[in-house]
C-alpha cells in the first residue's frame, strides 16, 4: 500500500505544480506568456503490478506495485514509451529527440523484512534524481539513457541504458523489446550489496566491499494495447543477469541468485492541458 501512496502523491504534487503555474499566468501580460513552459502538455499517470525478487539479488519472489508518471509536450509524436521509463519531464522534445529531468522512487529495505537480509543495515526510502535522453535513429527503434544520483536511500550514481525495437501488430497493439544495462558507483553497490564487518557478524554473510562497475545486463519485452485514446495497458517481462561488483557480493553468492526475472501488467491514463 505504501508504494501506491507515494506514487499517487508524486503525481498529485506534479499536477498541482502545473496547475499553480497555469494560475499564475492569469495576471501576466500576453507577451510574457511565451516562456519555456508555455504550450500544450500531457501528464500520464498509472501503476504497474509486478512479480519480482523480494530484494535486489534475491532468489525468492513477491508481488509489488510501482507508480508510473510521465510529463511532456503535446504536438510531438511519442512513438514509444516503456514501463522502465522513470518519472520524466521532456523539456526538450522534437519528436525524434527528447531530454530533461527524471526521478525514480527508491523503496527501502528493512533488515528484518526477509530472512536472507537479517542482520544487514537498513536501506532507507528515498529517490534518485537526474537527467534522461532518448532518440530514434530509425522509425522503429528507440535508444534511451538515464543518469541519476541517489538521495537518502544511497549516495551513489546509477546509469541505465535501454534499446527497444517496436512494431505494431495491429493499429492498437504493439510488440517491443530489446537489451538493457545498468551501471552503479561504489556507494550504490555498498548500500544494496555491501557487507561490513559488523553486518557479517550479525548476518553470517562473508564481509564484502564492492566497487563501481556494470551491475547488470539483460533483455526485456512488452505487449502494449492502446485500449482507448487516453488509456494504455501492457503485459511485460524482463530478465537481468547480475554481473561485476554486484554479482561478487556475498549476499548474491551465498543467499541470492545472479539471474533476476520479473513479469507484470500496467495501466496508464493521459491528461492533456495547456499552460
Amino acid at each position: 500500500m505504501r508504494c501506491w501512496i507515494y506514487g499517487f502523491s508524486a503525481a498529485a504534487l506534479l499536477a498541482g505544480t502545473v496547475c499553480a503555474s497555469a494560475a499564475d499566468l492569469g495576471g501576466v501580460s500576453e507577451p510574457s506568456r511565451e516562456r519555456f513552459y508555455s504550450g500544450d502538455w500531457s501528464l500520464t499517470i498509472g501503476a504497474a503490478a509486478l512479480y519480482l525478487p523480494e530484494f535486489e539479488g534475491g532468489d525468492h519472489y513477491r508481488f509489488f506495485a510501482q507508480p508510473l508518471v510521465s510529463f511532456g509536450r503535446q504536438g510531438t509524436e511519442r512513438r514509444f514509451t516503456s514501463r522502465n521509463d522513470n518519472i520524466s519531464i521532456g523539456i526538450v522534445d522534437t519528436g525524434a529527440f527528447r531530454a530533461g529531468p527524471t526521478a525514480k522512487v527508491v523503496f527501502g529495505r528493512d533488515n528484518d523484512d526477509y530472512d536472507d537480509t537479517f542482520g544487514l543495515d537498513d536501506v532507507e526510502f528515498g529517490v534518485e534524481v537526474g537527467v534522461f535522453a532518448e532518440f530514434y535513429p530509425l522509425d522503429w527503434l528507440r535508444i534511451r539513457g538515464e543518469v541519476r544520483r541517489g538521495i537518502n536511500a544511497h549516495d551513489g550514481i546509477v546509469a541505465d541504458g535501454a534499446v527497444d525495437a517496436f512494431t505494431y501488430l495491429t493499429p492498437s497493439l504493439r510488440l517491443s523489446g530489446g537489451p538493457r544495462i545498468t551501471y552503479g558507483t561504489a556507494d550504490y553497490v555498498d548500500a544494496y550489496y555491501g557487507v561490513s564487518f559488523a553486518e557479517s557478524l550479525r548476518s553470517g554473510l562473508s564481509e564484502y566491499n564492492g566497487d563501481s562497475g556494470v551491475s547488470s545486463y539483460g533483455v526485456g519485452g512488452a505487449l502494449t494495447w492502446k485500449t482507448t485514446e487516453r488509456v494504455e495497458t501492457s503485459l511485460f517481462g524482463e530478465y537481468r543477469r547480475l554481473t561485476g561488483p554486484v554479482a561478487d557480493s556475498s549476499l548474491v553468492e551465498e543467499r541470492g541468485d545472479r539471474n533476476q526475472f520479473s513479469v507484470g501488467v500496467s495501466a496508464t491514463y493521459r491528461f492533456d492541458f495547456s499552460l
